[in-house]
């Protein structure tokens, strides 16, 4: 495919998990090893992403323990204890002034009437920054926390979505951008006829309004979304502004890029206002000896226990233990219709058939970055990767996942962000003051003012 030279910038997140994305990352001895509960290792992660002018720090979540063998989930402690982030992010906010704050809030359990102040809340005090990563929880420990004793179907979890998102939005255009007159000399501090219930009436959801919030210098927070099943492409295709999804290859990446951008002229959109943004776990050295030699280091940490609950987890909660971890997977493996992450289960189940891998082979690949892209070289050579994939339209940016924090984003931003600069893919300063000005997204026009001007 010819090379478009238009493209002009790419955009990158950092994607901050506790210690680190590598599975074995709380072990290196360069990892923050109580990140979970360190506020200050967050705000120091975001500033350094900040000044190598990244549009956002992510954070995903889940609102259970992880359930699982204790032999390996006690040797495996990313995401067992730490803090709510939207909660965190606030904090994080007040410690920079530019980096965008996007957190994961699943649509399966919470409320709109939550998520939308909580998220308004977050994009007032960040000044216009916020995101949200809107999902529909993959964690069947999940439910049982929530009064349930079985998790969502895998259809019905998308149809509360997309009413839970129209919700969302809905309540987000409650105020007007002008109603707040604030006039003292006439004692009126808003204006009642710029200020609107939502009334919302549907299957999962009834909803007053209106939101106790103010709208944001950019309107509502970035609309994100993680999947890349029929539904989820269709619900970003009508709803987000920013799409992270696993990449494995470049044709890979660029027919999902197309089919997305496709969808969306159907929705009255511009394909241009929605950026995809696949994960990459890069771990980039001074030289690709280097890069290596810190990547297996990392692969050497893998304990067994904690390889086969990963991989577990990926094929639906398959119980592995037993068998041979140097032979292949079981052929009733394949017979399994997961409730859970689709995307993983089929990544895992078609490297195994593909590529006749081994129990053992499978999670040292998956465990590592848990199915996302690993990229291991020189600066130089990571950027031409990134550069490839970018220029030929099959993403329009990355969410960068550091194998470590703080080491692992300390080398990409010392290896990698500077060759990106210097090739003119990525820029040297911000380009404004909100997350949808860095983007190049338009700020949403309130529905009801947009009413009013039609009518």
């Amino acid at each position: 495919m010819a090379i478009d030279p238009s493209r002009g910038k790419m955009h990158l997140g950092a994607f901050i998990h506790p210690t680190g994305n590598h599975i074995a990352a709380w072990l290196h001895p360069e990892a923050q090893i109580d990140a979970g509960q360190n506020f200050r290792h967050y705000c120091q992660l975001a500033q350094m992403a900040e000044a190598a002018k990244f549009d956002m720090m992510f954070l995903a979540d889940a609102v259970a323990v992880r359930d699982g063998k204790q032999e390996a989930l006690s040797r495996w402690p990313q995401y067992m204890a730490y803090f709510e982030p939207v909660t965190l992010l606030s904090g994080v906010a007040a410690v920079t002034e530019h980096i965008g704050v996007v957190s994961t809030a699943t649509t399966s359990y919470n409320e709109p009437y939550n998520v939308a102040r909580k998220f308004a809340s977050l994009d007032l005090i960040s000044g216009g920054r916020a995101g949200w990563n809107v999902v529909t929880s993959a964690n069947l420990s999940e439910a049982f926390n929530f009064g349930r004793e079985a998790h969502y179907e895998h259809g019905e979890r998308y149809d509360r979505a997309e009413e839970f998102f129209d919700v969302v939005k809905g309540l987000w255009d409650s105020w007007e951008d002008d109603a707040f007159i604030r006039d003292r000399s006439t004692g009126r501090y808003y204006d009642p006829a710029k200020l609107h219930a939502l009334n919302h009436k549907g299957e999962h959801f009834s909803v007053r309004g209106p939101l106790n919030v103010a709208r944001s210098p950019q309107g509502h927070p970035v609309i994100f979304q993680a999947g890349a099943s029929e539904p989820g492409k269709e619900l970003a295709a009508r709803t987000a502004e920013g799409v992270f999804v696993a990449g494995y290859t470049l044709e890979g990446a660029q027919a999902f890029y197309a089919d997305l951008k496709g969808r969306m002229p159907k929705y009255g959109r511009d394909p241009d206002h929605l950026k995809v943004m696949p994960g990459l776990n890069a771990i980039a050295g001074r030289t690709e000896k280097e890069a290596r030699e810190k990547h297996a280091y990392l692969q050497s940490l893998i304990h067994h226990a904690v390889g086969l609950e990963v991989l577990s987890n990926a094929l639906a909660g398959f119980d592995l233990e037993g068998l041979d971890p140097d032979g292949p997977l079981p052929p009733d493996v394949y017979d399994i219709v997961p409730k859970g992450s689709t995307s993983a289960f089929r990544n895992v189940t078609r490297w195994a058939k593909e590529e006749n891998l081994t129990i053992r082979q499978l999670y040292m690949r998956f465990a590592g970055a848990r199915g996302q892209r690993t990229l291991v070289g020189s600066g130089s050579q990571i950027a031409d990767n990134m550069a490839e994939w970018f220029l030929n339209r099959g993403v329009d940016g990355f969410l960068i996942q550091p194998s470590h924090v703080p080491g692992g984003l300390k080398d990409f931003i010392d290896h990698v962000v500077p060759e990106l600069q210097e090739r003119g893919l990525f820029r040297t300063d911000y380009e404004g003051t909100t997350l949808r000005d860095n983007l190049g997204l338009p700020k949403p026009v309130n529905r009801w003012a947009a009413r009013e001007s039609v009518a």
